[in-house]
């Protein structure tokens, strides 16, 4: 029945009606309580009148108002009142999508802020398993000053329960629960949905956006959902709309008919259309006309005074602490390390800096260290009015810089007058350990651990064993221990399985004494990929690295290369864009974009992505690497013969680097030269064994396939070299696709079909 205006619903005074649908009629609401408006969603008589959908209902309603996000309408209450189910939810002022769309289409960049705050939304809601299975115009809300809200998830379903359990909800009198036109084929065909199914829903919303008319829409409702099953809507940009390429293929990319061929999730499509958007671009860093960013900070590197030896690594770790710290704050943008470190050593003055970065503050500081007294100095400068906005000087015991470095976060916090909830808070000042000499250990195992050549990770073993050895419990550097050791099998500096075996145990202590540490899920997923062929496993593991800390970049990075292994390119290159936007200016993770690029079959956009590499860091192999395949894929053999005599002389003793050249060199015309790298691959240094991979790579070059077949045999036997990460996409192994012992070594790794499609025959 319709409620009258002042009439009591529980506590609260209804007072007026707001809308009515099929659920149920919606009433503007007084709280006396609190004095403050609310909205209240009266359950119809035949939806109340079923106990187990109110059941239902007010479970979900639970688990809703538990997200708690900005782009999800919140949940305040709910209850019964004289036969009545009600929900109290916030009240919005304002109008849905599906009203500001009957004036017709939205600018494609105003669609993209629209659909990537709903992605974001979606995304906070899947993490908690809950699907909203009614995604749409109507169900999402513009507010008048500017906000996006979801809405209306009576038809949402926690993932998970068993199909038993949702049966009343999957389908009801022969049909299938959502709205004609933005239902997924899954649920078009009455089968229970899961995540992705948002996301299809979101694609089709993207679309009517962008272009004022549905994604699918026939006659009758019969017509829309066999479209729905078979067809795919015009493209945008040949419909002759002015629509970036890259927005299409967004929304194409949602529309895919498999839940496996879409957005593997509504996190990472946030990313795509925020790229879209360009409100961060990690091709342009920094516009000295641009205009000042509120709440945001770059901390420049710490200067280390005094004579000591390890005041440069405490400086260091303190900047990049935080750096980190200040990272976790969702209201604060912070310039990535790479872009802060370029200032390292430098006389810059802070404010010139500041401008040049569009900064509201820098932070700037200086470490001396004596024996074990600690002098720490830091300056708080406002760019724009050129003053300081705090300074302070700690004079402490080493022991104490966990202290120092909470103060710090916190006064910058404070004195911009951000406003933090417990758990941020409580993620700014974790400790990881207590113990100041393991960190002290911890970050000399890092520093040297990212220099990637034998001798370097061998001194970055001991450093992360020493830190062990002073805290136990030290779960970074049970993650930094696991980071070497896979990378000892990686590069063949140490036998495979046993290298595995060693990263495996030190990447679960890890997770044991930290069960939220993006590091050590992140090292987790890297031995699962790698070292066991468990693609399924490394995925969830890095999806949960990447939950878990939204600011570490290397999750992604490593994510990227995980996908890349399995030819599922387009996703890998969505996880390099969010590492390049958390670290803009990285070798490690151009490495990662310029190798998604080969795949993609874009080699010269992976030499533009190894100059830009090169020009921070020349020393880095890697790119060196990626730089002479993508100019092989060109039949430019003999520039790329020069790139890997660089990388071998960058990184010598790594085996497949090695092979890579030798590779190049059979192609460029020079046998002898292939034959002499062949020759001191055979005769491993230090007693490292020997990698099979980079051997079968120097034989398909010479085309002795059976000879390379049977090496690869052996290598899946050792899993020891850089196989893993390549051998199912590399275009180099093209001659093998079609031999069915080929195919046979690819099923053993885990992948099904045949040998992935080469994006170049080199």
């Amino acid at each position: 029945m319709r409620l009258t205006d002042g009439v009591h619903l529980g506590p609260y005074e209804v007072v007026s009606l707001l809308g009515a649908g099929g659920m149920g009629e919606v009433y503007s609401a007084r709280d006396p309580r609190l004095g403050r408006e609310v909205a209240i969603k009266v359950i119809s008589e035949s939806f109340a009148r079923d106990g187990e959908a109110v059941t239902r209902f007010m479970r979900e309603a639970k688990a809703v108002a538990a997200l708690s996000h900005p782009n999800i309408l919140s949940i305040f209450d709910i209850g019964t009142e004289a036969d009545m189910v009600y929900a109290v939810t916030e009240l919005l002022h304002g109008e849905t999508l599906h009203a500001r769309l009957a004036g017709g289409s939205l600018p494609w960049r105003k669609a993209a802020e629209i659909g990537m705050a709903v992605a974001e939304g979606l995304a906070a809601a899947h993490a908690k398993n809950i699907v909203h299975r009614d995604l749409k115009p109507a169900n999402i809300f513009l507010t008048g000053d500017g906000r996006v809200k979801i809405l209306d998830f009576g038809l949402a379903r926690i993932e998970g329960e068993s199909v038993a359990e949702d049966d009343e909800t999957r389908t009801a009198e022969g049909r299938v629960v959502g709205s004609v036109g933005y239902m997924s084929p899954e649920q078009v065909r009455g089968e229970a949905v899961g995540t992705s199914s948002d996301i299809f829903s979101l694609g089709c919303v993207l679309y009517e956006a962008v272009s004022g008319r549905r994604a699918f829409k026939a006659q009758t409702s019969v017509e829309t959902l066999t479209a729905i099953l078979r067809e795919m809507p015009p493209d945008l940009v040949t419909m002759g709309l002015d629509v970036p390429i890259e927005l299409q293929r967004v929304i194409s990319h949602c529309l895919e008919k498999s839940p496996q061929e879409r957005f593997q999730s509504a996190r990472d499509l946030a990313f795509d259309l925020k790229a879209c958007v360009g409100m961060v671009s990690s091709r342009m860093v920094s516009s000295v006309n641009a205009p000042i960013v509120t709440n945001s900070i770059a901390v420049l590197p710490f200067t280390a005074l005094g004579s000591e030896p390890d005041g440069a690594f405490l400086s260091e770790g303190v900047t990049e602490s935080i750096i980190n710290s200040l990272a976790q704050v969702p209201q604060l943008r912070v310039t990535p390390r790479s872009i802060a470190f370029r200032y390292k050593g430098k006389d810059a003055d802070p404010h010139d800096v500041g401008r040049e970065l569009n900064v509201r503050v820098v932070l700037t500081g200086r470490v001396m260290l004596r024996g074990q007294g600690l002098i720490v100095s830091t300056e708080l400068l406002h760019v724009a009015e050129s003053m300081q906005l705090w300074g302070e000087r700690f004079n402490c015991k080493v022991e104490d810089i966990f202290e120092v470095e909470e103060q710090v976060a916190r006064r910058i916090v404070e004195k911009l007058r951000v406003k933090l909830t417990g758990e941020v808070e409580q993620r700014i000042v974790k400790r990881f350990t207590e113990n100041s000499e393991a960190y002290q250990f911890y970050l000399k195992g890092r520093h040297y651990w990212t220099r990637r050549n034998p001798e370097a990770m061998r001194q970055a073993i001991e450093f992360f064993e020493q830190a062990i050895a002073k805290d136990a419990s030290y779960a970074l550097a049970y993650a930094g221990l696991s980071d070497c050791y896979s990378l000892f099998a990686i590069y063949s500096i140490a036998p495979g399985r046993e290298a595995w075996s060693k990263a495996r145990a030190a990447a679960a202590a890890a997770i044991s004494f930290d069960a939220e540490l993006a590091e050590g899920y992140a090292a987790m997923g890297f031995i699962r990929a790698f070292g066991d062929w468990d693609w399924r496993g490394a995925e969830r593991d890095m999806r949960r690295a990447c939950e878990l800390n939204p600011a570490f970049w290397v999750a992604p990075y490593w994510y990227s290369i995980v996908l890349c292994a399995m030819n599922r390119v387009h996703d890998a290159e969505i996880q390099v864009r969010r590492a390049r936007e958390l670290e803009p200016l990285s070798p490690v993770v151009l490495h990662a974009a310029a190798w998604a690029a080969i795949l993609a079959g874009r080699p010269e956009e992976a030499i533009q992505h190894c100059r830009e590499g090169l020009s921070i860091d020349p020393t880095f192999p890697l790119l060196r690497v990626w730089f002479g395949l993508a100019l092989e894929t060109l039949g430019r053999y003999g520039e790329a013969v020069d790139e890997y005599r660089q990388a071998v002389r960058l990184s010598p003793g790594i085996s497949w680097i090695t092979a890579c050249l030798a590779h190049a060199c059979v192609k460029a015309g020079h046998p002898e030269d292939a034959e002499s790298l062949l020759q001191e691959l055979l005769q491993p240094r230090n007693r490292q064994p020997v990698d099979n991979y980079a051997l079968a790579l120097v034989h398909v070059a010479r085309g002795e396939y059976d000879r390379a077949i049977r090496l690869l045999d052996d290598w899946c036997e050792t899993r020891s070299g850089f196989g893993s990460v390549v051998v199912y996409v590399d275009p180099r192994m093209s001659p093998l696709r079609a031999e069915p012992r080929f195919l046979r070594i690819v099923e053993r790794l885990g992948f099904e079909g045949s040998g992935a499609p080469p994006s170049g025959v080199v």
